[in-house]
């Protein structure tokens, strides 16, 4: 089959491979139709390196058609439609059992000391081959797998594999008032996604991004859109009497812009031999700061700021007076995508497209052209926002 193999930093090619084969009872086989390009891969383009082998498939937000299933699934047949989490969880274990399938006991990274294994995400995360190819071995197929309809196209379900589930959870862990503001940094996929969701659940919305492109298209959904950091203060600050935003969404993370000597460091820890490189990650600061920032400052006295843009520094520096000053709240985490797709399944089959699933991919490229659509997202060129490969 044909695979997105990572060959080096920012050097990605689509190679031949093997096909996947049933490993393990509950392993199922599918025949991917759509997957998508998400924000989190550009850390293995560039940043997260260290932790990459010559040769991995990368990619994880697919879904597609079930080909094969392990004797222990029972819940799928050959010819089943179907989304694929990008965390793989049991589903019966202490944490899944408790909506936190990110950290699930039964495949965690105990290596590396990290959560559940992902998708096609470096040793870091378990190194599974990913799902940006023609074919891919889903682990626990009998829990993890969202089974769909038949009538809608893929785009409406393609985003329950990540980035829908998780602008979710990221609304929800800012713990928002009734018809209170909430501030999105960062309009990306899943800034888009928040931002929508903020407005679905009654909020006054209010996102910040530098790119045009992002910002015409989070106002045709009802968002109100700054270009920079002030802007967005006193549109927040018009809307609270000076109180700063209820909540905030940090949906950037750790390449934010601004930060030129964070920036640095993250190149040069890419081009350290492995074992250094894995070192430096593990143990020093290595985050642009900037959206965090941002985002401890707009909210206001007694908020919550909710991360879900990935971070990955250890020591990354945090202005704890600020945070305790304000008496301010911090969640985070990989979103937990079993936990919530029954919320999100009602939103992308409503015909009324609420959360404007079919309005976020700008660029449908083959599963060939690959290296030109990551590069053409991390530049942001061409107007790209969401890239879909189509195998």
């Amino acid at each position: 089959m044909r695979a997105v193999t990572w060959q080096g930093r920012r050097n990605l090619s689509v190679e031949e491979v093997p096909d996947p084969t049933i490993q393990q009872p509950t392993d199922a086989i599918i025949r991917v139709t759509s997957t998508a390009i998400c924000g989190s891969d550009l850390h293995l383009y560039e940043v997260l390196t260290p932790f990459m082998e010559e040769g991995d498939i990368i990619g994880h937000e697919p879904m597609g058609i079930v080909e094969e299933v392990g004797a222990g699934v029972t819940n799928l047949k050959p010819g089943d439609r179907v989304v694929i989490p990008f965390n793989v969880s049991c589903g019966h274990c202490f944490y899944c059992q408790r909506g936190l399938q990110s950290q699930c006991e039964t495949t965690q990274v105990t290596e590396y000391g990290t959560g559940a294994t992902l998708l096609g995400y470096s040793k870091l995360y378990g190194h599974l081959p990913g799902g940006q190819a023609e074919y891919l071995r889903v682990p626990h197929a009998d829990y993890g797998p969202i089974k769909v309809g038949e009538e809608l196209s893929d785009e409406h379900y393609l985003f329950l594999s990540d980035i829908l589930p998780t602008a979710w959870q990221a609304v929800k862990y800012a713990h928002m008032p009734e018809a209170g503001v909430l501030a999105v940094v960062g309009l990306g996929p899943v800034g888009q996604f928040a931002a929508r969701i903020g407005v679905q659940l009654g909020y006054e919305v209010v996102g910040v991004d530098p790119v045009p492109e992002r910002r015409e298209m989070a106002v045709r959904h009802g968002i109100t859109a700054a270009e920079h950091h002030d802007e967005a203060m006193e549109l927040v600050n018009e809307r609270t009497g000076g109180r700063g935003a209820d909540g905030v969404v940090d949906a950037v993370g750790m390449e934010a812009h601004g930060n030129p000597v964070a920036a640095t460091l993250q190149r040069a820890t890419g081009l350290l031999p492995d074992k250094l490189g894995q070192k430096a990650l593990e143990n020093v600061g290595i985050d642009r700061t900037a959206a965090l920032n941002s985002s401890i400052e707009l909210a206001g006295r007694g908020g919550v700021v909710s991360l879900s843009g990935v971070y990955g520094g250890a020591t990354t520096p945090l202005p704890m007076l600020s945070i305790f000053d304000k008496q301010l709240t911090i969640t985070a985490g990989q979103c937990n995508v079993r936990n919530w797709d029954e919320d999100l399944l009602p939103y992308v089959e409503d015909p009324t497209d609420p959360l404007g699933v079919t309005d976020l991919v700008t660029h449908r490229m083959p599963l060939d052209q690959a290296p030109e659509a990551y590069e053409m997202f991390q530049k942001k060129q061409d107007g790209c926002i969401k890239v879909v490969l189509q195998p």
